[in-house]
């Protein structure tokens, strides 16, 4: 009886944070309440956006988010497993990232999940696809419109359905991704 009401309450939680609060101008209150009530960590200057949709399981999200990274608008970020993003990595628009799928060849369509490990200064473009049990190395680019459906080595760059490699980032990163626009606009101050 204590796991289905625990269900029931984190239900109406990631209902509220993703039907009311991630569809709020302010970080604070975006970032208070993934922290506080869903228990995803999230890195010093680090940014969620708006319209991001969160999933994670009855004892709250399993994400973990370094400092310096952007999590896009309408990123789909799911904690049911294991999620954990590095520090200075940004995330671009309408991302998605799996912590768990469906076996296909499974004739009751049994669950498959996989941890998701995205390294420091990674790069992801818009509208790419992160299946489970993908790790993505040390500064590697995952190109727009990409699925990545297995592991990608540091510093290299990734492209297509699947992705492949199609080349190679340089090495020696240093910048920071610290990216708070106002309200939903591009305008930073």
């Amino acid at each position: 009886m204590a796991s289905f009401l625990r269900k029931i309450l984190f239900g109406n939680f990631y209902y509220l944070a993703n039907g009311i609060i991630m569809k709020q101008p302010s970080y604070w209150l975006r970032h208070t309440f993934l922290k506080r009530i869903l228990g995803i960590k999230i890195g010093q200057d680090s940014s969620i956006h708006y319209g991001c949709f969160v999933a994670g399981g009855e004892f709250g999200a399993q994400i973990s988010i370094g400092s310096n990274s952007v999590i896009n608008r309408f990123t789909y970020l799911d904690g049911r497993f294991s999620l954990t993003i590095g520090n200075n990595v940004n995330i671009s628009h309408y991302t998605i990232i799996q912590t768990l799928t469906h076996d296909v060849q499974s004739s009751d369509f049994a669950g498959k999940i996989g941890a998701v490990t995205i390294g420091d200064h990674v790069w992801i473009g818009t509208r790419s696809t992160i299946l489970p049990g993908v790790q993505i190395g040390e500064g590697a680019v995952v190109g727009a419109g990409s699925v990545v459906t297995k592991s990608v080595d540091p510093y290299t760059i990734v492209a297509g359905c699947p992705a492949k490699k199609i080349g190679t980032r340089n090495r020696g990163l240093t910048y920071k991704t610290k990216y708070f626009p106002l309200f939903n606009s591009d305008i930073q101050i």
